[in-house]
């Protein structure tokens, strides 16, 4: 039973890290976020940066490029090894590009260790299955995997 509750408890410390991630992301407090990374953690995502002082240029330097973002993370996935963790996760969001609304989705894959502050990320990566202006509808700018199985109609694929 001991085992359990501390599996439990991991599992929910490691989502508080990531809604943590979001809402540092989101309200742009980026030595916060840059804290929830090792000091050598890497972010690989629409760069792949390494190491604190790095991974605060590359964060602050998105809103000085006009972005805007609302991170709602979901579906997480943790396994607990120990001292290490892999999670996988949905990404949705909405956000705002040179003064252009756009929807973006995409899956999160991390490696995380534990640390005397608690869970920190060895590795955040995202891969995008689109990132689109809002205007112009998500599906024409998808990417990334084929056509759903269901999305097939008695003449053929849709």
């Amino acid at each position: 039973m001991e085992d359990t509750v501390c599996l439990h408890d991991d599992i929910e410390a490691i989502r508080a890290l990531d809604a943590a991630y979001c809402r540092l992301l989101d309200s742009g407090d980026w030595p916060a976020l840059v804290a929830l990374f090792l000091p050598d953690g890497t972010f690989d995502g629409l760069a792949v940066v390494t190491g604190s002082a790095d991974l605060l240029a590359f964060f602050s330097g998105l809103a000085d490029g006009g972005m805007r973002f609302w991170h709602h993370v979901s579906n997480h996935e943790v396994e607990v090894e120990g001292d290490t963790a892999t999670v996988r996760s949905v990404l949705w969001q909405p956000c705002v590009v040179d003064g252009v609304p756009h929807v973006a989705a995409g899956r999160y894959s991390d490696r995380l260790v534990r640390t005397d502050d608690g869970w920190r990320y060895a590795v955040k990566q995202v891969r995008f299955d689109y990132w689109a202006p809002l205007a112009d509808g998500w599906d024409h700018h998808r990417f990334g995997f084929a056509p759903a199985a269901g999305a097939a109609t008695p003449e053929g694929p849709a």
